[in-house]
């Protein structure tokens, strides 16, 4: 199997699956506790039907959209995202490139494998901070003005994962940062030997972002570790306050779920809420974004932007997320799997392909431009699936 042989999200899954070790690969797929939200986040676009209009004369699409003040080529962004260089040693460079080819956003984490300078240097594309909020904050304090200092467009305070989700595909393999795998994990590097010697042949592995505050050299640090012992548990709305006046500019809140916390966001100043279960990689049994939307967007959606990731997989899925109100939608996995298995080669097909569903669905509904998208467009229906 080949780059040309994918075509959708299942085929660049397992491109990925194919080409990277057992552990790196569950932890991109994985997801918390029975892994149902993960599932559900997906499914929840097959209860709603697109109602077409036809003979509308759609001789030209335009799929531009206006997030956070700045003007995207189309509605999709990549969302943020942990430990890039461990799925392909391009990393978040090929994706800050490939997003910047599309004309469209992109995010580092603080867990990003790539400094936020050295892309900001490189591309003046939008691009977003996905922020932790640790128990140190002095060292909050250091990132976010680190941020504010390099030009990041967009600050987003994650506020889903104060404590790492149950992740047990991780938890079977022994995977952490660094790696202090078990015997099963060990075995599943060894089947993968390209993989291997990819990472042994490029620059060493790091966390720019967080290399000055955590040392990381003494021993293992899983992902869920980092979440438990160094993440703040006791972030109030306060906090969440203090930094919207501290950076000044765009901010948003990423993981906002209910009715009340994004009218709390509007009321301490926040630019945009960005509706998300962590792709079900937290709170596994919670309700996802998409089926959420609806009512956020009745609530808030003329006081605030409002956008959702999680699940997303299709053009399609992207269009009822417009015509329920959402400004744009983040994707994760949708390019993780495209980085893991090509590069920025992946990355670019896949955006490539998503943008090409839009305008072809677009054509189809009938719709000339994202603000002729409403839930007139829509109707609930009942899923097969399961």
């Amino acid at each position: 199997m080949r780059l040309k042989d994918c075509h959708n999200f299942r085929d660049f899954r397992e491109l990925a699956r194919r080409r990277l070790p057992g552990p790196i690969f569950n932890y991109i797929d994985g997801a918390a506790d029975d892994e149902t939200t993960y599932k559900q986040n997906t499914l929840s676009f097959e209860n709603v039907d697109l109602v077409p209009d036809v003979l509308r004369g759609v001789e030209e699409v335009d799929m531009s959209v206006t997030v956070f003040g700045r003007d995207l080529a189309m509605p999709v962004y990549c969302s943020p995202t942990a430990l890039q260089r461990l799925f392909h040693h391009e990393g978040e460079r090929a994706v800050g490139a490939a997003a910047a080819k599309f004309g469209t956003m992109f995010g580092v984490s603080s867990l990003g494998t790539v400094s936020l300078e050295e892309l900001r240097r490189a591309h003046d594309t939008p691009q977003a901070y996905q922020f932790y909020f640790h128990k140190d904050r002095g060292l909050n304090r250091a990132m976010l003005e680190r941020a504010k200092a390099c030009g990041v467009d967009v600050m987003m305070l994650t506020v889903d994962s104060i404590t790492g989700g149950n992740r047990e595909r991780d938890l079977r393999t022994g995977f952490s940062i660094p790696f202090r795998l078990n015997a099963r994990g060990i075995a599943q590097f060894a089947v993968k030997p390209a993989w291997g010697v990819n990472y042994l042949l490029h620059e060493r592995f790091g966390l720019p972002q967080l290399e000055d505050h955590v040392d990381m050299s003494g021993g293992a640090m899983s992902i869920g570790r980092y979440f438990t012992e160094m993440l703040d548990p006791a972030m109030t709305w306060d906090d969440a306050a203090e930094m919207v006046q501290q950076w000044d500019g765009q901010f948003c809140l990423k993981g906002v779920m209910s009715v009340e916390d994004a009218r709390r966001a509007v009321s301490i100043g926040c630019n945009g809420i960005i509706l998300s279960n962590h792709g079900g990689r937290q709170l596994d049994g919670s309700r996802t974004p998409f089926d959420q939307l609806g009512e956020i967007v009745d609530a808030v959606g003329n006081q605030i932007e409002v956008l959702m990731d999680s699940g997303i997989q299709r053009g399609t899925h992207v269009l009822k997320a417009l015509s329920m109100g959402a400004k744009a939608v983040g994707i994760g996995r949708a390019y993780l799997f495209p980085l893991a298995a090509a590069g920025q080669a992946g990355v670019e097909r896949a955006l490539g392909l998503m943008r090409a569903e839009i305008e072809r669905d677009m054509r189809l509904m009938g719709v000339r431009s994202i603000d002729e998208l409403s839930r007139t467009n829509l109707r609930h229906g009942f899923s097969l699936a399961g």
